[in-house]
């Protein structure tokens, strides 16, 4: 099943949510384009590798500039098209209604912080990795981290894949389903080797950033009722 959007009207527009989307194309376009050496070389260098910070010598040996923006720069690399898309499909349904409450400057904010500590997450969880972790989706988890609380009783419209049915779900059922799962995966891979291609522990970082540190962003001027009336 794949969110395909949710019910909660906006009262502003979501510029901010509509940059970010383009600063992530624009940038998968670019790199992207480059040579398969070049695009993993970039990769690595704006990638955050977690070995890069946590092993400082082996950092020195490989070559790594002491430099600290991939915490940011890797929030806007993607690996593939799919990756792209998904995250950017979920910044789509759940970003714009963060930002409407939050006003422009203060959910630019809000998202980097979130990233930021979904990078350090995965970095404590993964200490010794030497992949490039990269991709908007532990910023794209503190956002509907917030939502979570913001719009628990809105509806999102699932579309059943594959079918012509679409179904509308509790906002906060979908989300709650959706860490259930980030868990589940953690547990996974604590079970096994404690590796995988995918941050888990990033996502987890991420939401729960959002479900904690949203508060101080709300704009007072933008307070609403939590749309009971859309249960």
């Amino acid at each position: 099943m794949i969110p395909f959007r949710d019910t909660v009207p906006l009262q502003n527009t979501p510029w901010v949510t509509w940059t970010l989307i383009l600063v992530n194309l624009l940038m998968f376009l670019y790199v992207d384009s480059l040579e398969p050496d070049a695009e993993r070389a970039f990769q690595y260098l704006h990638g955050l590798v977690a070995a890069r910070y946590m092993r400082p010598d082996w950092a020195a040996a490989v070559g790594f500039p002491e430099d600290y923006m991939p915490f940011v720069t890797s929030m806007f690399l993607h690996g593939s098209w799919l990756h792209l898309i998904f995250n950017m499909w979920l910044l789509w349904i759940f970003g714009d209604n963060i930002e409407d409450r939050m006003g422009g400057v203060r959910f630019v904010a809000f998202y980097l912080l979130c990233g930021l500590i979904a990078g350090l997450t995965h970095i404590y969880a993964n200490p010794i990795s030497t992949v490039p972790t990269i991709g908007a989706s532990g910023a794209v988890a503190g956002v509907m981290g917030a939502y979570f609380f913001l719009f628990p009783y809105a509806r999102i419209v699932i579309w059943v894949l594959f079918l012509p049915i679409f179904v509308e779900v509790p906002a906060i059922a979908f989300l709650g389903i959706w860490v259930i799962i980030q868990l589940y995966k953690v547990t996974t891979a604590l079970g096994t080797s404690g590796y995988s291609d995918v941050a888990w522990f990033g996502h987890l970082g991420g939401i729960l950033a959002g479900m904690f540190l949203y508060r101080p962003f709300l704009l007072p001027s933008r307070q609403r009722s939590d749309f009971r009336s859309h249960a």
